[in-house]
């Protein structure tokens, strides 16, 4: 727990809240290999105080969509209070901000105080926009990107010229409105939907970026989210945002790299490299036929992912 005693936050007013920003301690957390993205309401203080004893990779305090605008400001101290008096946590912190020209900047300004580990900027529309944010952003923060507009999906494979930005996020039901498209279109072997997740994906690794799968708002139909996840690892996502403590059980657990792969990987990686100090890059193996550099190429991504 952040707090042991989290009675006295019922009864405040912002101005007590704001002097709780604490001088942040905590040992920033880099973890790039990130699979689970957590969301968490600020405004909920029992959940929030748990930011250093959740399972996910990334624990991601959310200002945007969900926070009514009148509780804006104190969901934003919240956040800032919490992350900046956190000592430790296993999660990578994050703090999802509204967009960039509506709050967004001045709550990138105070967060700055806090040290979160990753600030993810709402509904982007225009590339410049990303310049504005790292003129503002601590340069020790991590960047990552809601992709929820037409305008940032067309674009997503320029997003990160500036070469800061580490992840993506797709919003698709945001996306799915600002296209003028029914949500109803968001079905298993649907072309677009499949078409969009595709399309995202691979514009985001085009780009560079960490390309992280949608929320799957049926927070209950958990066989629903599961396969939902078991399709997107299969296309190439190995990240997906997740709406609470079950979700993100299941992400953790399907999109682990699964043993058998790993030591595969492995054996290759060490057979190739001893063949190659025999000046050979291609052979035939006993137990996984043909190996040349493709080969242990896709090997050496596949131990890349099992690393912090």
């Amino acid at each position: 727990m952040v707090f042991q005693d989290i009675a006295f936050f019922d009864n405040f007013d912002l101005d007590w809240l704001k002097g709780l920003i604490a001088e942040p301690v905590k040992k920033r957390n880099r973890l790039k290999n990130f699979r689970s993205v957590m969301m968490v309401n600020p405004l909920k203080v029992e959940h929030i105080n748990k930011l250093d004893e959740l399972d996910a990779d990334v624990a991601m305090i959310n200002l945007e969509d969900g926070v009514a605008k009148e509780h804006k400001q104190r969901a934003l101290y919240m956040a800032a209070v919490f992350v900046s008096n956190l000592q430790y946590s296993k999660s990578r912190i994050a703090v999802r901000v509204n967009p960039f020209n509506e709050g967004g900047k001045e709550e990138i300004e105070l967060l700055n105080q806090a040290k979160p580990d990753i600030i993810r900027v709402s509904k982007i529309r225009e590339l410049d926009e990303i310049d504005k944010i790292l003129e503002v952003l601590d340069d020790d923060i991590a960047l990552h990107l809601s992709i929820e507009t037409k305008e940032a999906f067309s674009n997503l494979r320029y997003i990160n010229m500036s070469g800061k930005v580490e992840a993506c996020y797709l919003g698709i039901l945001d996306l799915l409105n600002d296209l003028n498209l029914p949500q109803s279109t968001l079905q298993f072997q649907n072309p677009t939907a499949m078409h969009i997740l595709t399309r995202f994906l691979i514009d985001s690794r085009v780009a560079g970026v960490i390309p992280v799968g949608f929320t799957y708002q049926n927070y209950n139909d958990l066989e629903g989210f599961r396969n939902w996840c078991k399709l997107e690892k299969s296309m190439g996502y190995r990240a997906k945002s997740c709406l609470g403590p079950k979700q993100t059980k299941i992400v953790n657990d399907v999109f682990k790299e699964e043993e058998w792969i790993v030591e595969r990987a492995r054996y290759i990686k060490e057979k190739y490299e001893s063949k190659l100090k025999e000046g050979v890059s291609g052979f035939l193996d006993e137990v996984y036929g043909f190996i040349d550099e493709p080969i242990y190429k896709d090997a050496l991504l596949t131990l890349s992912r099992v690393k912090d």
